[in-house]
């Protein structure tokens, strides 16, 4: 896709200026490999390997529909246009341009203080962002993030990212089946799921190309506060320290702390970033050396062949626990209808 495809709008008139940025790179043709972490790729390779575990998040949710899980989502939010948000619409198109995504995916903002951002989507996926992103952020910080989300797209996340959200707001709402049969699933979504923000890190950064605007926007992500406040410098020497920590205390806290959690913590994030950086990796995509999305993907396979092996071993263990618990849900259901359990009247 070019620069100047029609599917991409131009900016309308002077209502909404372009935004002056540096000239950045158009990555053409740039495959979603090329920035995906290591860990990422075994773990989603690993999913993706069973058959049965994207059937079963398939079936476990194919009664919404891709339509009404879409909906949901949007319902209570607003679709950027040259109409609506122009700023926001002018900053997504450069993104678009310069990670040569293969089509518009649609954007979103909803109204809501928290600081965050998301893609979904199952067939058709879409980027949400929430409104308190937009103010805290500047422009190059907003884009940052914008193309963090179009990374999760292009790398293959959306589907797996829905099905883990629609999980957390069941469990939170007492939905029996997560407890009983999804439980695992959850667990292994999780896993992955914080691993799969280091590649999209990688892919904002490809987005924007400057690792300061990245610094400053995980700076103020964490923190919540304006430039006047915080010091990208003292944040990078805090992310130093607790990467350097060799205390083994401290580390088993930082396994602990990462349990239940969707995201990595910022810190780890920035010395995550700085390593790909410091390996020459960011750079050398910059050059354009980097992987296509035609090029062959045999290499790729061969090298996550041992570590996808241990995943799919895994979650073939979490498939198999949440058959054996709807199979028991089943029985218990049907030995209590049969008179075996309480009698008339009694709670469930």
């Amino acid at each position: 896709m070019t620069p100047d495809d029609p599917r991409f709008e131009q900016d309308p008139g002077p209502e909404e200026p372009a935004h002056d940025a540096p000239s950045r790179r158009i990555l053409t043709g740039i495959s979603s490999r090329s920035w995906e972490h290591p860990a990422d790729r075994a773990a989603l390779h690993g999913l993706r390997s069973i058959p049965v575990f994207d059937e079963v998040l398939r079936k476990l949710f194919g009664f919404f529909g891709e339509k009404p899980i879409r909906l949901a989502f949007q319902a209570n939010s607003v679709q950027v246009s040259h109409r609506q948000f122009g700023r926001v619409h002018t900053l997504y198109q450069e993104v678009l341009r310069t990670l040569d995504a293969p089509e518009p995916y649609p954007l979103f903002v909803s109204q809501t203080p928290m600081v965050n951002a998301g893609a979904y989507g199952m067939e058709r996926p879409f980027v949400l962002l929430n409104s308190g992103t937009v103010h805290l952020l500047d422009d190059d910080e907003l884009q940052y993030v914008m193309a963090h989300e179009v990374g999760h797209i292009l790398s293959g996340h959306v589907l797996y990212r829905t099905m883990l959200v629609i999980l957390i707001q069941l469990a939170e709402r007492g939905f029996p089946i997560v407890g009983l049969a999804a439980r695992g699933v959850l667990v292994a979504l999780l896993e992955w799921y914080r691993k799969s923000e280091l590649s999209a890190d990688r892919a904002g950064l490809l987005g924007v190309q400057d690792p300061r605007v990245v610094y400053r926007a995980m700076l103020k992500m964490a923190g919540g506060g304006q430039p006047d406040e915080m010091n990208v410098t003292a944040f990078l020497e805090q992310a130093e320290a607790y990467r350097e920590s060799d205390d083994v205390a401290d580390s088993v806290f930082k396994v602990m702390n990462l349990l239940g959690a969707t995201h990595p913590f910022y810190v780890l994030r920035v010395s995550e970033m700085r390593e790909w950086i410091e390996s020459g990796a960011y750079d050398r995509v910059l050059q354009g050396d980097y992987i296509r999305r035609d090029d062959p993907e045999a290499t790729y396979a061969e090298d996550l062949e041992d570590a996808a092996a241990t995943y799919r071993k895994e979650a073939k263990e979490f498939v198999d626990d949440l058959t054996s618990a709807a199979r028991k849900m089943r029985d218990s259901i049907f030995e209590n209808l049969r008179g075996g359990g309480k009698g008339p009247g009694a709670s469930w």
